[in-house]
This record gives C-alpha cells, structure tokens and sequence, in this order.
C-alpha cells in the first residue's frame, strides 16, 4: 500500500510538473529513473523576458550586453544544477524511504508467510510425532510381547531340557538294569542250558536202566511163568518183584530231573475207571496209572494223587513248571494232550464220561513262587457233553488254606 502510494505520488507530482509547464510555458527536463520518468521545470530569473532574440553572430568583439546575457546564462544554468542535485537528492531519500519500507513490508510478510509456513510445519509436526508416538508405542508393546512369549518359551524350553535330561536318565537308568537283567538272563539261560544238558544225560542213563530193567523184568517173568505152577504163589511173588522194581524206579527217580514219583503201572488184568478204583485195589502210590474210558475199550493214562486227602484222586491237570504250551485247540483239550508224569491235560471227552458215571467232587490246588498256597474244593462237579461245549458244573464250596498242587477230582462216598 505504501508502495502505491509512492508512486501516486511521484506521478502527481510529474503531472503537476506538466500542468506547470503549460501554464507557463517554461523549459521541461526529463529524467528516466525505472519504470518512471520525472519531467522537470527549469526556473528563471525575474527580468529574464519569456522569449529571447539572440541576434546574429558576429565576428567582431562581443559587447557589455551579450557578456552580461552570457553571464545571466550560466547563473541560471548553475542554479538549476544545484536545483536538479537537490532534487535527486531528494528522490534518492524519498527512493530509499519507500525501499526501505516496501523492503521492510516484503519482510514482514514474508516473515509472516514464514510463520504461517512454520505453524504449519509444527502442527504437521506434532501430528506425525503423535503418529509415531502412537506406532512407538505400538512397538513396545508388540516387543514387550514378543519377550513375554520368548520368555515363557525359554522356559518351556528349559523345563522340557530338564524333562529331557531326567528322562535321559531314568532310561539309562533302565537301560543299565535292562544290561544287568540280560547279563543275568544270559547267565540263567546258560545255567539252563548246562542243567538241562545234564539232566538230558541223566534221562538216557534211566532210559537205558529202565531197559535194562525192562528187560530183566521180562527175563524174571518168564521164568516166572514156566517155574511157578501155583497161581497163587505166582502171583503173590511177581507182586513182590513189581514192588521191588517200584522201588528201585522210584529210588533212580529221586535225584533225577524234579519229576514227581512215579509207580509202574499195576500190571493186571482189572480195570478202572478213575484212581479211587485204583487205590482200593491196593495201589497207594501217586504215579501214573491206565483207566479205561466209561462203556468202551479205549485206555488213557492218568496221574493218580494217593496222598492228599485220603488218596485216589484222579489229577486232570498238572501244570508246574510251565514246559508245556497250554493254548491249544478245541480237539487237542477234548483228547487231552501232554505227558501225565509231567504237566498235562487229561481230557474233556473222558471227564465228560467219568463224571457222567457218579458224582465226585473238585479240588483245586494253588500255589505260588514264593511257598503260599491255597485250595478249593467242591463237594459235587460234573462236566457235560461237548454238545454242551464242555460245561462246568459245580455246587458247594469250602475254601481253606494249604499246600497245593493240581487240579484233581474224587469219587463222593
């Protein structure tokens, strides 16, 4: 505005100069200075007339008139020089004013441009330090996180190492038992091997004395049979001579391989059905002796206890030591299977028939590694026909407390 000003002014003051000019009629000086040019108005003396006649120059001496004109000429000229410096000196500070001004209001609204700018700038500032406030914020707590879950997962780590490290150990732990047991087992197996090896050669020596025996037995009869006329006496001496091979079997097969006692078969011509038959014959020894099958011919042989319980009971199954695999088929348990002077099975198909006969009763005998042992008994058992797949029948119990061995069943008196 100030600006304007100025130049309204130094083109009034230009105009008026103009206006002047044509008032009077006086000499005009114009001078460029920018975009404006200043017209000037040169003063005269007062006696100075409007027009001047200069006359014809002459070559002769100039006179008192023309040197007094030339005079009044360069006083005029050297007061309007003075005049014109003074007035540029004027323009120059009225310039320098106004410079200084449009200069200082260039600044100022540049400075406030600047201080708009800058107001700006910190508001925008402020928003993105807000910003990245808000995302440092963020970031902790993202890594705060992060160092809670690392955290508990070096934890879980360290307890799933030390679960590790115990684990380790109670495996090398069993790993050294499982070493020692095997070493052990090994040793036993080796034991095994040796026992069994010796007990094998033990066998063959009793198989070959049993021959031996065998043969001399047959020998002994025969001379029996053709010195012998009395039946009487030759039945009461070869009665003799039976009880006395029993003996000497039974003498041989003490140290032999832990089998229990074994009595030679009663060789006579009467047949039984079961051991209690058998031991009111006369027979009181446990062994193995040959029953008759119920209303047939066919024979099969048995263990028979004579010591338990007043003897005669028939064993129908004898397991003690656990040589003999006892998961077998359905017609290896009806025939019966394994060796009746060791562990065996006697056979479904004639306890059906035995038991179909009469009633006898069941005891079963228990006993364990350790020297416990237990009994029960019943007082009547049956076992049905295989149509009836083998079915127990069983009927008043009496549970007591004692050694036992087997499973065998006895004749109700």
């Amino acid at each position: 505005m100030k600006m304007l000003n100025v130049d309204l002014l130094i083109l009034g003051f230009c105009f008026g100069l103009a206006t002047q000019y044509g008032a009077f009629g006086k000499n005009q000086y114009q001078i460029q200075n920018g975009p404006c040019s200043y017209t000037f108005l040169l003063p005269e003396q007062d006696n100075c007339q409007s027009t001047y006649n200069y006359p014809d120059q002459k070559d002769g001496p100039m006179d008192d008139e023309s040197v007094q004109r030339l005079e009044q000429l360069e006083m005029g000229m050297e007061n309007n020089t003075q005049w014109l410096l003074k007035l540029e000196n004027y323009i120059q500070d009225s310039m320098k004013q106004d410079m200084l001004q449009v200069q200082q209001a260039a600044v100022h609204n540049h400075t406030a441009t600047m201080i708009e700018i800058g107001a700006n700038l910190l508001s925008q500032t402020a928003e993105q330090t807000r910003k990245l406030t808000d995302v440092e914020v963020q970031v902790i707590h993202h890594t705060t996180r992060l160092e809670r879950q690392l955290l508990e997962n070096s934890l879980s780590t360290n307890n799933l190492e030390k679960q590790l490290i115990v684990q380790s150990n109670e495996i090398n732990k069993v790993n050294d038992k499982n070493s020692l047991l095997e070493k052990k087992l090994l040793e036993m197996e080796q034991q095994r091997q040796v026992e069994l090896k010796t007990f094998q050669e033990e066998k063959e020596q009793l198989q070959s004395l049993i021959l031996r025996q065998t043969a001399i037995i047959g020998e002994l009869e025969q001379q029996l049979l053709k010195v012998s006329s009395n039946n009487s006496v030759l039945h009461q001496q070869q009665q003799e001579l039976l009880d006395t091979v029993n003996s000497l079997i039974n003498t041989l097969s003490t140290g032999s391989v832990r089998e229990p006692k074994i009595a030679m078969m009663q060789d006579t011509p009467t047949t039984y059905t079961d051991c209690a038959a058998v031991y009111k014959s006369g027979n009181v020894k446990s062994g193995v002796y040959t029953l008759t099958i119920p209303n047939t011919t066919a024979e099969v042989k048995a263990f028979c206890d004579m010591e338990t319980e007043g003897g005669g009971w028939t064993v129908l199954q004898k397991r003690f030591e656990g040589r003999v695999d006892f998961h077998r088929t359905w017609q290896e348990y009806k025939k019966g299977f394994g060796e009746p002077s060791g562990e065996y099975w006697l056979g479904n198909e004639f306890v059906s028939r035995l038991t179909s006969q009469q009633t006898y009763k069941l005891r079963i005998q228990l006993s364990d590694w350790e020297g416990n042992s237990a009994f029960s008994q019943y007082d009547q058992f049956s076992l049905d026909g295989e149509a009836q797949n083998y079915r127990f029948v069983l009927a008043t119990k009496c549970l007591l407390i004692k050694f036992g061995l087997s499973l065998a069943i006895s004749k109700n008196n």
